[in-house]
């Protein structure tokens, strides 16, 4: 202990100002605390005496404490006769808009509960881009449901990254690696990305085999939420390169694009998860797949915690384990002749 500087804080005009103002405060708020719980617990218990016996003190130091929130309020809380104890009006009124808080307090105590007994439950709000979100994460929610039945769940679809703290978001699905050590990024499966086109366009007008035909194609666009045109992304001689070509149609909805490019309107870059089974059965092909771009990865996020909630670890571990069983890794797997072989 440094009694030199506790000295000169205490000949200190200012600071002996702040430190005396702040013992009302204290001394009030402690008032408040204790006279608000024995008030709760009368009016739970209907009774200072089974008010005293469930919070382990006396009848009578229930009622002192209850007295002196009447005297801070300057309102009298109870009607108290010898044969029962009840609301005033002003007592009602006091109870109901303390109920908020006493909500809150049981929710805090039930979420630290959950960390160490009993079935996972309570609310768990889930992000994720929209395309990622339809596509693998919505049609995963049954099986988890049917697993964790008392866990609420919430998934909002929504392009822009997730802001944990503002918007009280437990998971984020999110396509590319966070740059915050606040957040755990767990990759789920790679996130490749194909330019594709029905075999409808393919026969029309040929298929790109080089990024510098892109320009000789009309070429379908995302829109991002930020309002700008999502880019393309290639790797061309082991260096990466982007291209943002003259597009015939733009959209803001994934699944509008891949609609747009089953109709033949165009070509487009898309995540392979969108279009495995597509490709697969024929409907779609892909072309510059030797110049597909680094993989980015598709990665579950969470706050960085030292005791996560049961809710969101168990929904981590599901998710984790039920995506990465999808066959999603088409581009590993493509014939490497060319695609306009399917179409002649």
């Amino acid at each position: 202990m440094d009694f030199t500087n506790r000295a000169s804080m205490s000949d200190d005009p200012s600071r002996r100002r702040i430190a005396g103002a702040a013992d009302p405060f204290a001394s009030s708020f402690a008032t408040s605390y204790a006279g608000v719980v024995s008030f709760l617990a009368v009016a739970n218990e209907g009774s200072f005496a089974r008010a005293g016996d469930r919070l382990g003190i006396g009848r009578s130091s229930v009622s002192r404490n209850v007295q002196k929130l009447e005297a801070l309020l300057d309102a009298r809380l109870f009607l108290r006769t010898t044969r029962s104890t009840s609301l005033t009006r002003e007592g009602e009124l006091f109870y109901e808009n303390c109920q908020p808080g006493i909500e809150r307090i049981a929710q805090a105590l039930e979420d630290m509960r959950e960390l160490r007994n009993g079935p996972p439950r309570g609310h768990l709000r889930i992000v994720s881009a929209p395309g990622f979100g339809r596509k693998i994460v919505a049609p995963l929610l049954r099986g988890f449901h049917t697993r964790y039945p008392e866990i609420a769940l919430e998934l909002l679809l929504n392009d822009r990254p997730a802001d944990f703290t503002t918007d009280r978001v437990d998971v984020s699905f999110h396509d590319g690696r966070l740059e915050d050590s606040g957040i755990v990024a767990r990759q789920l499966i790679p996130m490749q990305m194909l330019v594709c086109a029905s075999p409808a366009y393919a026969r029309r007008h040929g298929l790109p085999r080089h990024i510098d035909e892109l320009a000789d194609h009309r070429c379908i666009n995302f829109l991002a939420a930020s309002g700008r045109i999502r880019e393309w992304e290639f790797k061309v001689n082991g260096l990466p390169q982007r291209r943002q070509p003259v597009a015939q149609h733009t959209f803001n909805d994934p699944d509008l694009i891949v609609q747009a490019v089953l109709d033949g309107l165009g070509i487009a870059q898309l995540p392979a998860y969108q279009v495995c089974d597509l490709l697969a059965g024929g409907q779609l092909l892909s072309c510059l797949a030797q110049h597909a771009p680094e993989d980015g990865g598709h990665y579950l996020c969470y706050l960085s915690r030292k005791q996560l909630p049961a809710r969101v670890r168990v929904f981590v571990d599901y998710m984790t384990e039920h995506t990465r069983a999808l066959d999603l890794q088409c581009l590993t797997t493509m014939t490497t002749r060319s695609p306009l072989a399917t179409v002649e």
